[in-house]
């Protein structure tokens, strides 16, 4: 009996091992939750030119023209492997002539001796085009009430104009580019007119491949203000003294915007028996010697 009994608790201890073992194979029940697993989370992506990257081209804005000192700013971007490159930050005049660089690197913008800045405004914007490659975007500027920082060294100036425009620019996207390229290119008469004592001259500043300033002037072989000045305070005296309707600065300013709208200084159709054009209203001064000089000047952005 007593090895009957043990023999039974033997079988039985040995049953339910085997059922504990086959339990672990047993398939689950698809109606079961599965066990959790621990949380896995993805790095946040921070957005930025590098890893996000502006689209390859030229991008453009433009803002308006201030009605206290006549100045529209611009700017423009070249993004090349989604990188900022290049820039131009400069500025356009309501009444014409030269951009707002170019007349501040000839000293008719003055800060330095007129404002008592440290660098010139040309020199000033230099450093925030630099900014901008170097940080590639706008955002970690800081300005004040005035529009300016004191987060580039050397800049001065207010700088709202061109926070606003790059991003501007940024926001649009490509734009399409002119036949030219970005530049300031001038040209000059051989030599002092014989009969007026004048030599011409032209300057053209090219923006986003597209003439976006013309600047129409004159030396004198004696010295002495240039021929827009002279004009300008009528000492050159067109009007009075040869009958025409209008001074030679304001008709040069005319020539000057008929050059903006049609892009291309040959579109200028003049006489060649003394160099006028009926093209241009208000104009009866001679503009062969500008339509020339322009195209000459032009020659170095093609």
């Amino acid at each position: 009996m007593k090895k009957t009994w043990i023999g039974i608790v033997v079988s039985t201890l040995v049953l339910a091992l085997l059922a504990g073992c086959g339990g672990a194979n047993e398939p689950k029940d698809p109606a079961s939750p599965p066990a959790e697993q621990p949380a896995t989370t993805t790095p946040e992506k921070t957005v930025d030119n590098e890893t996000a990257g502006l689209a390859d081209g030229a991008y453009y804005a433009e803002g308006e023209y201030s009605e206290k000192s006549g100045w529209k700013e611009v700017v423009s971007l070249t993004v090349e492997g989604g990188k900022i490159t290049k820039v131009d930050w400069n500025g356009l005049y309501k009444d014409g002539g030269l951009d707002k660089k170019t007349f501040s690197k000839n000293g008719g913008y003055g800060m330095v001796a007129n404002g008592g800045a440290q660098a010139e405004w040309d020199e000033q914007a230099a450093k925030m085009e630099a900014y901008l490659i170097a940080e590639q975007s706008a955002d970690g500027l800081t300005l004040n009430d005035e529009g300016k920082t004191d987060a580039v060294s050397g800049v001065s100036i207010g700088v709202e104009g061109f926070t606003e425009l790059v991003n501007k620019a940024l926001a649009a996207g490509p734009t399409e580019v002119g036949p030219y390229k970005d530049g300031t290119y001038r040209a000059e008469a051989a030599a002092f007119d014989e009969k007026s004592g004048w030599k011409e001259n032209v300057t053209v500043t090219v923006i986003n491949g597209k003439i976006a300033a013309v600047s129409w002037n004159g030396e004198h072989k004696d010295g002495g203000t240039d021929k827009v000045t002279r004009s300008a305070s009528g000492e050159y005296g067109l009007v009075a003294k040869g009958g025409a309707q209008a001074e030679w600065h304001e008709q040069a300013r005319s020539a000057e915007q008929y050059l903006l709208e049609v892009q291309d200084p040959a579109k200028i159709v003049y006489r060649a028996e003394d160099g006028k054009t009926d093209a241009i209203a208000g104009v009866s001064i001679h503009v062969n010697s500008f339509v020339e000089l322009a195209q000459e000047a032009l020659a170095g952005a093609k």
